[in-house]
């Protein structure tokens, strides 16, 4: 009988025979199995504890000393909580497959003692026949051993040396206490130090109602249909961008399109950076970095050597450091470092804001002209790439391996993924008074603001007017080549005329004038303005 057929009996009969008093509906605790709904019976056992106290004394010292960081800031609070209140670990389980207890029992004088060897007789009285405990170790007990016991231990082995302790352990916030505190634990008493020095706990990949992915609701992504669909890269990428020092990662599993957008959009543009500069540089030996000669470089080589350094200092920055110097971190150190996402913000904008937007487009025209400047720009793009490269790879490695080994003067059999990490370069000192180039960058885009606003068609050519100190719009005519093809804008010499135009106020005391007659509809845009300013004071 099922249970509902079991009550209904139990009920009849103690009806037919006068014994029922009442019945009434009574909600319990019962426990059942989520598999089978079989009901989960408590059974008192003896089992077998260990005293924690002694243990988590020198775990919890570890991090407040700063022997060991715990990152994100939240979670060292939770750990200390914990372990301030530790209570003693119940280690026997009663299941099929497991580490055996290593106790046995003497079956003459009932004695139970825990043995390193199994034993062949009784250490009290000698007896012959002893039965190991039938439990298995919980499974945290033996895997708080793992950062030792898979090099070797106990034996001092070459493994155990090399590579005990470790640096990191990134893993998720919720084996905190299972896992993390245990091995910490297991490794002051087993080795008298900690296994590493950083516990990084990242956040979950959820989908867009904040469940988590798993294979039993059916929400979760398969990691090998996004690599044929976009490439490791836009999975890497897309991942690394999304992460948050222990922020979750949020995806939708019905729309791998839009959730691995991001990634795969950069690895296009990457490639497709790539693939363009190294037909502008070509394939003649480049001079390398290191021999040219900074007084011949110019305002914009300045200006991406410059950048170049910014995204090296961000990334050493965001990735933090690799180890306390002396065993201990610093206060400054604790929380600072492994924020992974905007490691990859930095990279990501050097390489497409910066190199590709700006740097390459204004040496298209030193490129097709022979000579030391060409030289310069080829030296500096081919400089600047393979350092934006060595950056980028950890995050994107196969489509930056690809790249890197197509560069001029690549060495054949060597790796980009053992190529030395990127140092700030050194910069061509620049005369005090000499304008910048973020003079001219600030100019194009205030232009291109201008054009926005207005609707001017992208093929329509304008004229603006520069007004202020000589020396910067001198040095704008100067490149008024390169102002001409990035903003679709002639610069004028002269005040500008009289009538409608647009004005913009740049740094250093600068003004862009637009004049607008003949470049768009004046009536239009007035009715425009007019319409604006009837629905603010409508508003007021």
């Amino acid at each position: 009988l099922d249970r509902q057929a079991g009550r209904d009996l139990l009920v009849r009969q103690l009806k037919a025979s006068g014994a029922l008093i009442d019945r009434k509906q009574h909600r319990h605790a019962v426990r059942h199995c989520y598999r089978c709904d079989t009901v989960v019976e408590p059974r008192l056992s003896d089992q077998w504890f260990v005293k924690m106290a002694p243990l988590a004394k020198p775990a919890l010292e570890a991090v407040r000393d700063g022997r060991i960081r715990i990152l994100p800031e939240r979670h060292e609070a939770v750990y200390v909580q914990w372990m301030e209140n530790i209570r003693d670990w119940n280690i026997s389980r009663q299941i099929w497959w497991g580490h055996r207890i290593p106790v046995w029992k003497c079956d003459a004088c009932g004695t139970e003692k825990a043995y390193r060897e199994d034993p062949t007789e009784c250490g009290t009285c000698a007896g012959s026949v002893l039965t190991q405990d039938p439990d298995v170790l919980d499974t945290w007990f033996s895997s708080w051993l793992w950062p030792f016991s898979t090099l070797g231990w106990p034996a001092q082995t070459p493994d155990l040396k090399a590579f005990y302790p470790t640096d990191v352990l990134v893993t998720a916030p919720e084996i905190l206490f299972f896992w993390v505190a245990r091995m910490i634990m297991a490794g002051f008493y087993c080795l008298g130090e900690a296994p590493f020095h950083s516990v990084y706990l990242h956040g979950t990949v959820r989908d867009m109602e904040h469940r988590k992915m798993s294979k039993s609701l059916g929400n979760g992504i398969d990691p090998l249909v996004v690599v044929e669909k976009f490439g490791a890269d836009a999975l890497r990428y897309t991942l690394m961008q999304g992460m948050g020092l222990g922020v979750d990662v949020m995806l939708d599993p019905a729309d791998l399109e839009k959730s691995f957008a991001p990634g795969r959009n950069f690895a296009t543009k990457l490639w497709n950076i790539g693939r363009f500069l190294l037909m502008q540089v070509g394939t003649d030996p480049v001079t390398p970095f290191a021999e040219l000669d900074v007084t011949k470089f110019r305002s914009v080589d300045r200006w991406i050597i410059d950048c170049l350094s910014g995204a090296v200092d961000g990334a050493d920055a965001a990735l933090g450091p690799a180890r306390p110097a002396s065993g201990f971190w610093p206060p400054a150190e604790r929380q600072s470092g492994l924020r992974l996402d905007e490691y990859a913000e930095v990279a990501r904008r050097f390489v497409w804001n910066e190199l590709a937007d700006w740097y390459v487009e204004a040496c298209k025209g030193r490129l097709l002209q022979p000579g030391a400047d060409r030289e310069i720009a080829r030296s500096i793009l081919v400089h600047a790439f393979d350092q934006a490269l060595r950056l980028l790879h950890p995050v994107m490695p196969f489509v930056t391996e690809s790249l890197w080994r197509k560069l001029p003067g690549h060495v054949e059999g060597s790796f980009l993924a053992t190529a030395q990490w990127p140092a700030r370069p050194r910069r061509g000192a620049a005369d005090a008074d000499a304008p910048p180039f973020t003079v001219l960058q600030e100019a194009i885009q205030a232009v291109r603001q201008l054009r926005s606003d207005y609707a001017i068609p992208p093929a329509q050519i304008v004229t603006a007017y520069l007004t202020g100190p000589n020396a910067l719009t001198a040095f704008v005519r100067e490149e008024r080549a390169l102002f001409s093809r990035m903003a679709r804008c002639e610069i004028a010499d002269g005040a500008a005329p009289a009538g409608a135009a647009a004005h913009v106020l740049l740094p250093r005391a600068l003004e862009l004038v637009l004049p607008l007659a003949g470049v768009v509809d004046l009536d239009k845009e007035s009715a425009k303005l007019w319409n604006e300013l009837g629905g603010l004071e409508k508003q007021l």
